[in-house]
Parts: C-alpha cells; structure tokens; sequence
C-alpha cells in the first residue's frame, strides 16, 4: 500500500521546508546533537545524497521528498506481515521516514504479532532527540499513534 496524499501532507508537516531561502529554494542545514553535528538535511527532512552547500528549489525538495517516501512505502511493504489499512500505513511510513527505525522497532513486532493496540502504544517511546524527549517529536508520535 502506498502513502495517501493525507499521510503525503502530514509528513510535509511535521518535516516543515527546512532553510528557507529569500527566493522560496531551500539550503542544507545541519542540527547539533550533544555537540555534533547531525547528517546534512535539505527540504521537507530529505537526508540521502545531501551535502552541505546544496539548494533546493521547493519542485526539487517536494520531488525529492516523494523519491524517498517511495523507499520508506517498500520497506512498510517487506516488513509488515500482517494486513494493515491506509491509518496505518501512512503511520508507518511517517516514523520510518523520520526515524529509519521501523525494522527493530517494537512497534513492528507488536503489529506483526497482532497487536495494534500496543503498536501504536510503542510509538511513544520513540520520541528522543540527541538522547532527550523532544516536545516535537512526542508530539509527531502521539499524532502518529493516532492516526494508527
């Protein structure tokens, strides 16, 4: 199943446009954790083949936006076992884009053994940034649960 255009939207959301630019393009940025800097990140939270320097225009962060969804959606695909809805699709999709973290998650193996009810409840405990409880992410996962 692939990402709905409500799920396509939230994910633009909770990622917002990054470094905006005054023309509307958008450049890379990097976060600090504990003292270092974060991988390099560029338009709506795009990661892969991203440096420093790089401009987007917001066509480029959208589409690359969506090539990469596109990885996240076959990964749902491959590690679900069980028939999941559009919710928990775009749910799913959602932390695996944010997080990479669906494959050892507890969200998984609760889900693959049949247990929504405490799948969506793991998504709580994904909620750390640089090792502290974010307000942003807690937020992201309790609107992710939801949406589960």
């Amino acid at each position: 199943m692939q990402l709905s255009d409500r799920g396509y939207r939230k994910i633009k959301a909770y990622e917002g446009y990054g470094r905006k630019l005054p023309d509307g393009s958008c450049t890379a940025y990097q976060e600090k954790i504990n003292g270092k800097l974060d991988i390099p990140t560029l338009g709506y939270g795009c990661t892969v083949g991203v440096k420093m320097g790089d401009v987007w225009t917001e066509a480029e962060a959208d589409a690359k936006l969506r090539t990469e969804i596109a990885k996240h959606e076959r990964r749902v695909a491959q590690l679900v076992t069980v028939e999941i809805n559009q919710n928990e699709t775009d749910a799913l999709v959602s932390f695996d884009f944010n997080t990479g973290g669906l494959a050892k998650s507890t969200i998984l193996k609760r889900l693959n053994a049949g247990d929504r009810e405490g799948a969506a409840a793991a998504f709580a405990a994904w909620n750390k940034f640089g090792g502290k409880a974010s307000k942003g992410l807690t937020a992201r996962r309790a609107g992710e649960a939801a949406l589960f």
